[in-house]
């Protein structure tokens, strides 16, 4: 499986990509949301892991552009964020029209949860 990892803090990618790998999926890494459309372009993903805290334009405005293209609007995205569980639980209803399957709080999910996570997450119907 390969998935477009959008993580702005380079250590973190590094870390989670060789996790992602161990589990048999390739990642390619992008630190911003322009980074990770150009890689999506590059290689269409079959999975998205998304930090919602983005230089530039956040999360959420990466989302509207990602879906706005036809052939991406299937691929499931993953939340892996820093944003506090209160904060993400107020705007579910936002993420799940934006396709999102699954939402993870970084301090809280091991790199097992995470690609647990990417390895069940299934393909998204966006209103």
């Amino acid at each position: 499986m390969h998935v477009v990892l959008i993580e702005p803090d380079r250590l973190q990618a590094k870390v989670v990509a060789t996790a992602l790998e161990r589990h048999g999926h390739t990642a390619s890494h992008a630190a911003s949301a322009q980074a990770a459309v150009q890689a999506a372009d590059e290689q269409t993903p079959d999975v998205v892991i998304l930090e919602l805290q983005l230089p530039q334009h956040n999360g959420v405005e990466f989302l509207y552009e990602f879906r706005s293209y036809s052939e991406w609007l299937t691929i499931p995205v993953v939340l892996y964020t820093y944003l506090p569980p209160r904060e993400l639980a107020r705007a579910a209803t936002l993420y799940k029209q934006l396709g999102v399957a699954k939402t993870l709080h970084k301090p809280e999910t091991s790199l097992a949860m995470l690609c647990n996570a990417v390895a069940q997450a299934q393909v998204v119907t966006v209103p």
